[in-house]
């Protein structure tokens, strides 16, 4: 069965306007406003007294994945500008497991919903996780969520010195020898996962999921032979470079920090998809708390944009109504997939 195509077409014009309105709006109240932003912020805490510095507080930026992968390199682009814009200190911190299951249950158990403490969240995982696996600890809803700030495409990844040159030398090897092919990604459930059970289908073979804690640990999986091959993400062709050998994209088109690389489309595999990612408060944390949040991470994306679309990233503006569009985009599009792997 032909795995159902990802777009985002529809999302288009929605998002641009909302990043021309973000972009209007900075002409008034840019990062040079980050007072009375901060005034908003700590209102209920300082009674709108907004200290100049907080010793005594942080916002912890919770990363539910290994150090290296694509959420925490952002992150750590992202922690110096929050602490300009919202004039405190941002404290990122790791913990995986699960394929962010772990983290993301602990958070909606115990986080308490006064903007000091946040969480990276990615789709497709939170919404794949809670109908794969009962006891995952989390619900996909049960949050605020604040905005998503970026996208990467999935990429068939293989060791430079690895005998499948191309797409096809894989999915025939793999026909003939069928769970031969062992293929690495972030997390079960995941948009790595998903994609590889597409492949699956699309190409008519039987392959090896091994999940891992993260990005992060898996150039490692590669340069150790571990594995075959990793399905992850563009971050990770660029970033490994002529030491692998990335044999197909699951974009609409190629992508540019990797442009002789062919589509999954082009191979003539009907394969759209990747991971959003964003970051979250718990739920019940007020309006005007996420929204200044929402702002903030809005500007840290327009700051480093030159440093992240070279990596393979896709900067979006993404909040509002926009963030239930996109999660029912994404949970119609990976459906199928979820309901035959129950």
């Amino acid at each position: 069965m032909a795995g159902r195509r990802i777009t985002t077409a529809g999302l288009l014009t929605r998002r641009q306007q909302t990043h021309n309105s973000i972009n209007g709006a900075r002409h008034e109240t840019s990062h040079h406003d980050a007072g009375r932003r901060c005034l908003i912020f700590f209102h209920d805490r300082y009674g709108g007294e907004c200290p100049s510095r907080l010793s005594d507080s942080s916002i912890d930026y919770v990363i539910p994945f290994d150090p290296g992968g694509e959420s925490d390199v952002t992150a750590r682009f992202q922690e110096p500008i929050l602490e300009d814009i919202l004039d405190v200190s941002v404290n990122v911190v790791h913990r995986p497991g699960g394929g962010g299951a772990v983290a993301w249950s602990e958070f909606q158990n115990s986080a308490e919903p006064d903007g000091y403490e946040i969480i990276g969240v990615n789709i497709p995982h939170i919404i794949g996780q809670p109908i794969q696996r009962s006891d995952a600890g989390f619900d996909t809803d049960d949050w605020e969520i604040i905005t998503f700030f970026h996208s990467t495409p999935n990429a068939l990844i293989v060791p430079a010195d690895s005998p499948f040159e191309t797409l096809d030398d894989l999915v025939e090897y793999a026909r003939d020898n069928p769970e031969t092919v062992t293929l690495g990604g972030s997390g079960t459930y995941s948009a790595n996962h998903l994609d590889m059970l597409r492949l699956e289908q699309e190409a008519d073979v039987e392959l090896t999921y091994i999940p891992f804690t993260g990005t992060g640990p898996l150039p490692g999986a590669l340069e150790g032979g571990h594995v075959t091959g990793v399905f992850n993400y563009t971050m990770l062709g660029v970033q490994m470079d002529d030491s692998v050998r990335v044999l197909a994209v699951a974009s609409e088109e190629r992508v540019p920090a990797l442009p002789d690389v062919p589509t999954f489309q082009e191979e003539g595999y009907d394969i759209v998809g990747g991971a959003y990612r964003g970051v979250a408060a718990p739920a019940g944390t007020p309006d005007e708390i996420v929204e200044v949040l929402a702002d903030a991470f809005a500007e840290a994306n327009e700051r480093i944009t030159d440093e992240q679309e070279p990596l393979g990233f896709v900067m979006e503006y993404i909040s509002g109504d926009e963030i239930d569009d996109v999660i029912d985009m994404l949970a119609e599009a990976y459906g199928p997939i979820l309901e035959e792997a129950e």
